[in-house]
């Protein structure tokens, strides 16, 4: 039963991500100058998907259609939310928690600092919710910052949007009868990475270190590496009990046995490229080689094609 609940949330991945997904493999560095960035395609599917709502256990749901996917706790008097999303699905999103509860967002807690995790902030901490990060999130959304992968320049957020409530190693809170541990995860995806654990309904929110099914990205730019991703994948599976749902920063819920998977692929191309690597091989020559071919079918049809994966992984090395 509980193999087949996952199987169905699987077959109802969010039509925003898959779509975005999709649609954003045409915007690579080598054709940036011909193609809008990702960031604007992703805002565009944003603007017209609705939000999807799946609850996972002891009150807390996944929303998806707003970028990555977004985790509520509902309890009585209050919401607590992981990720804010994209300001631009503002009225969809607050209807989709309106939903859930009448009960005011009392925090959110950004798992990193990418807009699509983070534009939302502004418009929830003006409806009463603290906003909550570490310390190079908040450090980030309040600065002007360059994704050169993405071809894309970040303005600050609004002073409203910025994280005051910043984590710099782990803060517990108390949730209704849930206890909600937000930690921070040495340097993976960026370095400012932070999970967040609903403890007694066994759900984790890890953020973009995981893409279920999916190549992630990997910000080599604000600190993130491959080693760093193998190390968060680690962690979180300390972290993941057999009956532990893993809510990855993009796709499905997930299982332990799904992240055990996506950390094998992630060491088996590490290990590929830095082999080739340490034969002299530039990073063309590297990604000809077809380090990840034994992995493309399944993880390389999205937002990262085997062939970008390939040059964030050697970049990081």
């Amino acid at each position: 039963m509980y193999r087949a609940h996952f199987d169905d949330i699987a077959r109802r991945v969010g039509r925003a991500i898959r779509v975005a997904l999709i649609a954003s493999t045409l915007a690579w560095p080598a054709l940036a100058a011909a193609q809008d960035s990702p960031v604007i395609k992703i805002n565009a599917e944003a603007a017209r998907s609705d939000v999807k709502i799946t609850p996972l256990r002891g009150g807390v749901s996944m929303l998806e259609g707003s970028g990555g996917n977004i985790g509520v706790l509902v309890v009585p008097g209050e919401k607590f939310m992981v990720d804010a999303g994209i300001a631009i699905s503002k009225d969809k999103l607050a209807k989709a928690l309106a939903s859930l509860s009448a009960d005011r967002v009392t925090n959110v807690v950004n798992t990193h600092w990418h807009w699509d995790h983070t534009d939302g902030n502004a418009w929830l901490h003006d409806a009463g919710a603290e906003i909550v990060a570490h310390p190079r999130t908040a450090q980030y959304v309040a600065q002007v910052e360059r994704v050169d992968d993405w071809s894309y320049t970040f303005q600050p957020l609004a002073p409203s949007g910025q994280p005051r409530v910043l984590v710099k190693d782990r803060k517990q809170y108390a949730v209704g009868d849930e206890q909600v541990d937000v930690v921070a995860i040495p340097p993976a995806h960026t370095d400012g990475d932070l999970y967040v654990y609903f403890k007694n309904a066994d759900v984790l929110f890890v953020g973009d270190t995981y893409w279920n099914g999916i190549y992630p990205f990997i910000d080599n730019e604000h600190g993130g590496s491959i080693d760093g991703m193998i190390r968060a994948a680690d962690l979180s599976l300390k972290m993941a009990g057999p009956r532990t749902i893993v809510i990855p920063g993009h796709g499905p819920p997930a299982t332990r046995a799904n992240l055990e998977e996506y950390r094998t692929m992630l060491q088996t191309i590490r290990d590929n490229v830095a082999k080739l690597k340490k034969q002299g091989k530039d990073r063309d020559a590297v990604i000809a080689a077809k380090p990840s071919s034994q992995f493309d079918a399944k993880w390389g049809q999205f937002l990262i094609d085997p062939a970008f994966f390939t040059r964030l992984v050697y970049d990081g090395l």
